[in-house]
């Protein structure tokens, strides 16, 4: 080419450029913002309009059962499974899920029968011993009654008979000696005058003066018997007879004592048969029931899940251990396994705690099992904890509340423990109000605003909100229905109104709802329930 030629060629191009480039710049300064409007994605913008959405908190957390029965062993010896019903297996009540080796205890039992019957032997022995020892102690008591009757009656006898009768004796002896000391004394004198007329030998004399003087001598005998026995020998007899009736009570005393003290013995021992006995016979009856635990019935219907299975509370030790089989040696009291009852599920989920106090029971409850996906399971609220569970060392200022939800699930899912899932819990509806979606809606302090189509671009719009959900918020005013409004956040160039703010914007939606609740008036942040993750830190529409 000609150097001419290519010089005119490079001043074309240059002319080109430079026109392109005043067009570019017009095309920014004048129709820039009428292009943007023209070009932006129909996703992006929402026709306002009424309807009615729910008022949810979402949560999320995992499955437990209504009810569970644990398993534990409950032999105090040596405990060796024989045979344990597989993980996994849904039994029926009454089914045998576990036996354990019953060898040592069936000897045990034999043992105790053995000692059962050496302590009735024992029993029957002393309560015959105490028996015979009562019976004994009756016959004694007579005996010894009757002594004292005998005593009273000899007592009696000589006060009414002895005395009067030795007493008339005596008196008897004294009168008739001294009739017979007369007599005689009238004899000698007779006999001394005959003696002196000569009529009898002096010996026939002396005979009647020795007769005269035994007479006398035996008056006063007698008369002295009489002082003796009134003075010394009554007294004498009397003390003798009553010392027998004394002697007959305290010996009937000392009857009773003896055997008292002998029965008391006996009674103790009969104590201490009855004791050995209904202690063997206690005993018996624990090794029986403890042979009866070596056969472990379901006690109710239920999912089998073994201990060494469970994420957390009680195991059966390390958590390498194996599952129970048949060979495990168990420990007393170990938990062998749960039946969780799978046809009343409850979901166990985490909310934060400044939503705990507006969920009550009773409330109802939308479930999601990842188990599942996709199915919706209908439940109802039984309640929220009383006390809040700490975040721990990644987020110690966290305080989450456990909300349980009774599910009304069709057994045919398969729900079990531990599965993990999502919910939503219905606080309230909102009927027939203008709605708008929650990325909608931005916050500059406390003025709500939206962005709606203006000419060139988008405007800000001050709203004032109500309630709000999670994925929607009621506009109260600053809306009608028909208006479009921006579902995100518009670039500067789109921007053709502003609000004047006095505070800086701390605009939030554009994106991914917040996993705020629904439902709070002017929906301002509540805390992020747990398990429910946003999209960078979007805030929630407020009241303005």
């Amino acid at each position: 080419m000609p150097p001419r030629r290519a010089g005119k060629a490079v001043s074309w191009v240059v002319g080109i450029l430079a026109l392109s480039f005043v067009g570019v710049i017009l095309y920014l300064t004048l129709g820039g913002r009428t292009t943007t409007v023209a070009v932006v994605d129909a996703s992006d913008m929402h026709t306002v309009g009424r309807g009615d959405f729910e008022i949810m908190i979402p949560a999320s957390g995992e499955l437990v059962a209504g009810s569970q029965v644990e398993i534990r062993n409950l032999l105090e010896t040596r405990a060796v499974i024989t045979e344990v019903v597989g993980e996994g297996s849904f039994v029926r009540k009454g089914d045998i899920i576990l036996r354990l080796a019953d060898d040592e205890l069936v000897d045990r039992i034999k043992d105790g029968e053995d000692k059962v019957q050496t302590a009735e032997s024992s029993v029957v022995a002393s309560e015959q011993s105490l028996a015979i020892r009562q019976s004994t102690m009756a016959s004694d008591l007579e005996k010894a009654d009757l002594q004292i009757e005998i005593a009273n009656l000899d007592l009696k006898a000589w006060e009414e008979g002895g005395v009067v009768t030795t007493r008339q004796k005596l008196d008897l002896d004294i009168e008739t000696a001294r009739i017979n000391r007369d007599r005689t004394v009238r004899r000698a004198a007779d006999a001394e005058k005959l003696l002196g007329n000569g009529w009898v030998s002096f010996d026939e004399y002396e005979a009647d003066r020795i007769a005269m003087i035994e007479a006398e001598a035996r008056v006063k005998e007698f008369e002295l018997a009489r002082t003796i026995y009134e003075n010394y020998t009554i007294k004498q007899e009397e003390a003798t007879k009553r010392s027998a009736v004394e002697q007959s009570l305290a010996e009937k005393g000392r009857v009773r004592q003896r055997h008292e003290a002998e029965i008391v013995k006996i009674e103790a021992d009969v104590e201490s048969a009855h004791f050995k006995r209904d202690t063997a016979i206690e005993r018996l009856t624990e090794l029986k029931e403890q042979l009866k635990a070596c056969v472990v019935e379901a006690p109710s219907d239920g999912l089998v899940v073994f201990a060494s299975s469970l994420s957390g509370g009680e195991r059966r030790g390390r958590d390498n251990d194996p599952p129970p089989q048949v060979g495990t040696e168990l420990r007393q009291n170990e938990l062998v396994m749960i039946l969780p009852d799978t046809s009343r599920m409850i979901a166990s989920m985490k909310v934060g705690e400044a939503l705990s106090g507006r969920i009550k029971e009773g409330q109802s409850a939308v479930i999601y099992s990842d188990s599942v996906p996709g199915t919706a399971i209908p439940g109802t609220v039984l309640g929220v904890s009383v006390l809040a569970e700490s975040g721990g060392w990644r987020d110690p200022n966290r305080r989450d509340y456990t909300v349980r939800v009774l599910l009304d699930a069709d057994p045919a899912l398969g729900l079990k423990p531990s599965m993990r899932c999502r919910g939503e819990i219905v606080l309230g509806q909102v009927e027939n109000a203008i709605t708008a979606p929650i990325q909608s809606v931005f916050r500059a302090g406390p003025l709500a605003y939206v962005y709606t189509t203006s000419e060139g671009g988008f405007a800000q719009t001050a709203v004032k909100i109500g309630r709000a959900s999670e994925m929607e918020v009621e506009i109260v005013s600053g809306l009608d229905e028909g208006e479009d409004v921006l579902l995100r956040r518009p670039t500067a160039g789109e921007i053709v109104s502003e609000i004047e703010l006095k505070t800086g914007e701390s605009g939030f939606g554009g994106g991914r709802p917040s996993g705020r609740p629904s439902g709070r008036p002017g929906g301002q942040p509540a805390g992020k329930p747990a398990g429910v993750a946003a999209a960078g830190k979007p805030d929630s529409a407020g009241t303005s």
